[in-house]
């Protein structure tokens, strides 16, 4: 059974991300939390990425944001940059 790690000090009352933990286990959660916004096998551009990051944190810095998602294979994207999307977990049972 997976932990479920608490990132509550990390948003604010609106939900917003209000940084970005140092602890990977940590950080992964708050990343992981960024990309529930984002729909299964729907497609992407870099504007509506940055939209949709931009929309939930408020630390200014989406690229960043942008660039972690993709580090950590919670979102991909095509190598020019023009398609991104959100990989399907696979469940094992």
């Amino acid at each position: 059974m997976e932990e479920k790690i608490n990132i509550k000090r990390f948003l604010d009352g609106s939900g917003k991300i209000t940084q970005l933990p140092q602890k990977h286990k940590l950080r992964y959660a708050v990343l992981a939390y960024l990309a529930e916004k984002f729909e299964p096998e729907c497609n992407y551009s870099e504007g509506e990425v940055n939209e949709i990051c931009s929309k939930w944190h408020d630390f200014g810095d989406y690229f960043v944001l942008r660039r972690e998602l993709i580090d950590n294979d919670l979102l991909r994207r095509e190598p020019d940059g023009s398609r991104y999307w959100k990989p399907i977990k696979e469940v094992c049972e």
